[in-house]
């Protein structure tokens, strides 16, 4: 790192909490200059090309799962860190957010009012104009979703009777992406799916409670760009910077799986650009095929123009992350639970956003700093 973000981290003292902060700044806004940019990379100094596996999954298999073939992928590693776009962002505000999932608006709404956030929400997003003075729709009070194994903000743990069957697309997907990236036998089982506003953020933590780390975490972003920290096993470990940008796939395993990270901004895209990259470039519009033979199956759906409408409009302000994981290794059970001490409700805490240190109060669980 160079210039303003390098002069104030140092190790110790809580380098990544500094550098959280710096880039969380509103007034003024934080020099990003530093950031590294995987879409516009030449040479940088922390980052190498990295090749993944083109023969582990077919081109047919990689289209059915709305995927471009392998061989056409770009991948890169970090120096210290070893180890159908239109389609996913539907899902994510129109699907996933249905019962029997489990939403943070679940915590405080009856069953009754969060049984159909889209429908509640769809007409009036689709509507032009100011809606600066309008209530918030439900779909914009969404923070957060979870998938298969739910997790418990409160015990900050999975378990074997809080589970619903997990999405065969978005299983699909994460089980040929940790295959490309040579992680044959992958098992997508849980999901958390974050939704970000333009002043959201995501506290410094760690992702633990999964039973299994030798297991990667797939991290797949849409909607508009973040700034990620990627740091180290300690809190005094200076972190990296990066831009996570619509479209983009992040796969954190081995020692990378267990290291400290956090999102300090969302980044809107400038003014009068398309989001980068542009969904529509994609090739990836309402009634795109993806380029399928007549009569292949595909688990990706066209995206009608009337859904779209309410998707583009959503994004054009907000960022969608989801990240997928492998809660248990083969062979491994869910540990007895006391009877006492046994929660199968969504819990208690509805922390998403950061308070003003940067401290997340509920969205993940965050490691021990001994």
């Amino acid at each position: 790192m160079t210039k303003m973000a390098a002069s104030i981290v140092e190790h110790g003292e809580d380098a990544f909490r500094k550098l959280f902060k710096f880039y969380k700044r509103r007034n003024p806004p934080p020099d990003l200059s530093d950031v590294i940019d995987f879409s516009k990379i030449v040479k940088h100094e922390k980052v190498f090309p990295t090749e993944l596996n083109p023969g582990a999954v077919s081109d047919a298999e990689a289209r059915r799962a709305g995927l471009r073939p392998i061989r056409d992928w770009t991948a890169f590693g970090l120096q210290g860190y070893p180890g159908s776009q239109q389609h996913w962002v539907r899902q994510c505000l129109k699907t996933y957010p249905e019962k029997p999932n489990v939403c943070n608006l679940d915590m405080h709404m009856a069953p009754t009012e969060t049984q159909d956030i889209w429908g509640r929400s769809a007409d009036t997003l689709r509507k032009t104009g100011s809606r600066v003075r309008e209530p918030k729709t439900l779909l914009e009070k969404l923070r957060w979703v979870t998938l298969g194994y739910h997790y418990n903000w409160d015990t900050k743990t999975y378990s074997a009777d809080h589970y619903t069957p997990f999405p065969s697309d978005l299983h699909s997907i994460s089980v040929h992406v940790a295959a490309a990236c040579r992680f044959p036998g992958f098992n997508a089982e849980a999901g958390i799916l974050n939704y970000y506003r333009s002043d959201s953020s995501l506290g410094i933590h760690v992702d633990e409670s999964e039973l299994d780390h030798t297991r990667p975490l797939l991290s797949f972003s849409f909607g508009q760009s973040a700034v990620f920290l990627l740091g180290g096993t300690q809190r005094e470990d200076p972190p990296t910077a990066m831009y996570m940008h619509s479209g983009d796939v992040m796969v954190m395993s081995g020692h990378s799986r267990l290291l400290y990270h956090a999102v300090p901004r969302v980044v809107p895209a400038p003014k009068g650009d398309p989001l980068h990259p542009s969904l529509e470039e994609e090739g990836l519009g309402p009634g795109s095929d993806q380029g399928l033979a007549q009569g292949e199956a595909t688990l990706i759906q066209p995206v009608s123009e009337e859904d779209w409408a309410v998707c583009s409009r959503y994004i054009q302000t907000s960022r969608v992350n989801m990240t997928i994981r492998q809660v248990l290794g083969s062979g491994q059970a869910f540990p007895a639970m006391d009877t006492k001490d046994k929660r199968i409700d969504v819990g208690h805490t509805d922390g998403y956003h950061d308070n003003q240190d940067g401290e997340n109060v509920g969205l993940k669980r965050r490691r021990s700093d001994s």
